[in-house]
């Protein structure tokens, strides 16, 4: 346990922003989950309307350090290609 007074603040910040960063891995999981499932069932408004969610929410936290950029934009780019593939089925 810290015993000097900065390292109690170091140790109460540490925890504060390892909650909010499970808070955000939480929701963007919760949001790719979301694009996957219209995906699977076929919906190209849902999907694409879940797609623009996900997509906000991984830059979000990209940029705030949660999750690396390179990890955001790649898994952007998987889910926009699954929807992509989706919407140029439904067109055909």
């Amino acid at each position: 346990m810290a015993t000097h007074r900065s390292a109690i603040k170091q140790d109460r910040q540490s925890k504060q922003r390892r909650m909010r960063n499970i808070r955000t891995k939480s929701y963007v999981k919760t949001m790719t989950k979301r694009v996957r499932e219209t995906v699977e069932q076929r919906d190209v408004d849902g999907s694409i309307e879940s797609l623009a969610k996900a997509v906000r929410a991984l830059d979000k936290s990209a940029s705030k350090g949660v999750i690396h950029r390179k990890t955001a934009s790649r898994r952007i780019s998987r889910l926009t290609k699954s929807v992509n593939a989706l919407t140029s089925d439904a067109g055909a």
